[in-house]
């Protein structure tokens, strides 16, 4: 336990990206890290490198010693993890137990708070490495905090603590929440990659420095301006260029199922076509667009051969 006034035990279950950055954190603020549960070479890696000096421990030991316990598990184990400890009787009264799930609130604790520990959900919406540039990261890093408002202020403080900004999340919403993060980090990876792909394919030796400065004066321009910056052949109206791509995309994949090419990109093909759709739906109700231009818009994302399937691929070619 610390024994600086103000100051907690903390303990660590899971020495993942997540966990270890945050552990670190919390020490830099001035908390004792007490324990961290690594088994993997990569987490055990982690844990001597951002949380040096503390021991491993097993995860029963470190809940014993820890008036803080971390929980930055994968959200599928979390459940069976808390259940699991409730059973054996590891949680103890007033302890401090957060998990840092995005889709999940405070009520995947009910079995430790049933022993009567204090539950909080602290989820960093921010991506990790797992290095220590990500302490540098935190500062501009906002967490989905969920507790009950009389702990309210405790969860807060330990965001900022960490030198990062909370928000309140309800506990009701916390699936949308992370949905909504997960459809903006993990699609702007698949994005990328699925650009990177095409031009790769075409010869550009480089896509990733193409894209690069594209991307990120795209995703500034997003977050300052929102829809407003809404720009390209969709939101023009341009429907002959968005009639080229579709059927250029829908051929390039062709020519890649016949055997022509190493890599599939039916994926990109239905990508665009969602995408696109939806861009049009969204730029026509701002009133970028009448409604007789998302209707071409709309025609030409259809393909014009009637046996091509809704990924933009023949019904033969997407069964095999």
């Amino acid at each position: 336990m610390s024994n600086k006034p103000g100051r907690l035990g903390v303990g660590v279950i899971g020495a993942g990206k997540v966990g270890a950055v945050l552990g670190a954190a919390l020490r830099a603020a001035g908390h004792a890290v007490v324990g961290v549960s690594a088994v993997s070479e990569a987490s055990l890696e982690r844990a001597e490198n951002l949380l040096t000096g503390v021991p491993v421990l097993a995860i029963p030991e470190i809940v014993e010693r820890s008036e803080l316990v971390l929980l930055a598990v994968p959200d599928d184990d979390l459940p069976a993890l808390v259940q699991g400890l409730a059973r054996t009787g590891a949680w103890h009264p007033g302890q401090l137990v957060a998990h840092t799930s995005g889709r999940y609130g405070t009520a995947v604790l009910a079995p430790a708070r049933a022993a009567g520990v204090i539950p909080l959900a602290l989820h960093p919406a921010m991506t990790f490495t797992g290095m220590t540039l990500d302490l540098a990261r935190l500062p501009d890093c906002s967490f989905g905090v969920t507790a009950d408002p009389a702990m309210l202020p405790i969860a807060q403080a330990l965001v900022v603590e960490m030198g990062a900004e909370p928000v309140v999340i309800a506990e009701a919403d916390r699936v949308l929440y992370h949905a909504a993060l997960a459809h903006a980090a993990n699609h702007l990876v698949t994005l990328s990659a699925q650009s990177a792909q095409l031009l790769a394919g075409i010869g550009v030796e480089a896509p990733e420095r193409m894209l690069g400065s594209l991307l990120r004066a795209s995703l500034e321009n997003a977050l300052a301006s929102g829809e407003s910056a809404l720009t390209g052949p969709v939101a023009r109206g341009d429907v002959g260029t968005v009639a080229a791509h579709s059927e250029a995309l829908r051929e390039y994949g062709l020519d890649l199922a016949a055997g022509d090419g190493p890599e599939d990109v039916r994926d990109i093909v239905a990508a665009y076509l969602a995408m696109a759709s939806a861009t049009a739906a969204r730029a026509a109700a701002r009133g970028l667009l009448t409604a007789a231009q998302l209707r071409r818009i709309e025609a030409a994302l259809l393909p014009e051969d009637p046996g091509t399937g809704a990924n933009g691929l023949r019904p033969t070619e997407e069964s095999d």
